[in-house]
């Protein structure tokens, strides 16, 4: 049986000074991290970079040794945590912490979170983005003593993500993630009519980095030292026809499983067989994305509906569903007699 519990915003949390030298016990749900996801976790604000320095320089000491960056802490640990001179900017930033912010929750216990994370909303701040779902979630409850992502999506999807209240929990569920243990499906919208004995698409891919710093990725071939085999189910779900007076071409709807975890799989995959998901700002079709803004699709049509998980605690196999969020399902409504979805 699954519970529908939906959160109760709550007050922020005090910043935490961090001017003089502290010493933290280890509790027992952080036991096992690494040293370095510690750290970053006690001196929120500080640049990584400068929480390795300090641990290089032997000013951070676990049970008065010098440690390394990777040496795991135990519980009952005692770590010395030294004062640390931060910019005026990060200290500006740190007094300004995240908007507290409940997501909708479809599963909550004692071990995890199931969100049905919206669209436009990093799942964790960095690279131009201030702060995430997790950032905003720990300010939503400053009483939690453990709030981990176990895995992410792309700003731009939605859907089902898992966050960890336990480290046993993490553990185990990354495990599973990373075992291939998990069923992770998606509902994609791409351009065109998908061949229906397209089934499969098993192509390495390649990450790398644009001229102006971008991320970027691509499919390349199997001797590839740098591609990562990854592999993706395809079935169709329903067929749209064209809409000539709006300009826009036949499209397809998917249930994409994918069976590797790879950096933009899905979209990689799926327009490299020349069915881009509508709506993608990266490998999309940018004059259609234009067209589509217009007839009310303003993100990209990629949405994590159904995952399938051993709960970290009972092992019990449970299945969880988000269904399509309102700007796209009415997108598909609104075509001239739409097929049932």
């Amino acid at each position: 049986m699954k519970h529908i519990i939906e959160g109760k915003p709550a007050k922020p949390a005090a910043a935490i000074a961090t001017s003089a030298v502290r010493f933290v016990e280890v509790d027992a749900e952080f036991a096992g991290q690494r040293l370095d996801n510690f750290l970053i976790r006690q001196l929120k604000g500080v640049p990584k970079t400068h929480v390795y320095r300090i641990i290089r320089s032997g000013e951070v000491r676990v049970n008065k040794g010098r440690a390394s960056a990777d040496t795991r802490v135990e519980a009952g640990d005692l770590v010395r945590v030294p004062p640390v001179r931060i910019s005026d900017k990060v200290a500006e930033k740190a007094d300004r912490p995240a908007p507290p912010r409940e997501f909708p929750a479809l599963l909550e216990d004692d071990f995890l979170i199931a969100i049905d994370k919206p669209a436009g909303v990093a799942v964790h701040g960095g690279s131009g983005v201030s702060f995430g779902v997790i950032e905003q979630l720990r300010q939503a409850r400053p009483t939690a003593k453990f709030l981990e992502l176990v895995h992410r999506l792309d700003r731009e999807t939605s859907g089902i993500l898992l966050v960890a209240k336990r480290r046993s929990a993490l553990v185990a569920l990354q495990d599973q993630f990373r075992e291939r243990e998990t069923g992770k499906t998606y509902l994609a919208l791409v351009t065109g009519t998908w061949p229906a004995n397209k089934k499969v698409i098993d192509a390495p891919l390649h990450k790398y980095l644009q001229e102006d710093g971008e991320r970027r990725v691509r499919t390349t071939t199997a001797d590839d030292p740098d591609g990562m085999r990854s592999i993706t189910l395809v079935k169709v779900r329903s067929t749209h026809a064209p809409r000539p007076m709006q300009g826009l071409p036949a499209m397809s709807l998917l249930e994409v499983t994918i069976k590797t975890g790879r950096t933009h799989q899905i979209r990689v995959h799926l327009a490299s067989q020349g069915h881009a998901i509508v709506g993608d700002d990266k490998y999309g079709d940018f004059d259609l994305n234009k067209r589509l803004k217009k007839q009310g699709l303003k993100r990209m049509f990629l949405h994590a509906w159904r995952l399938q998980f051993n709960h970290p605690s009972s092992h019990e196999r449970i299945e969880l569903r988000a269904e399509l969020p309102p700007e796209l399902g009415d997108f598909l409504k609104s075509e001239p007699n739409p097929p049932h979805v």
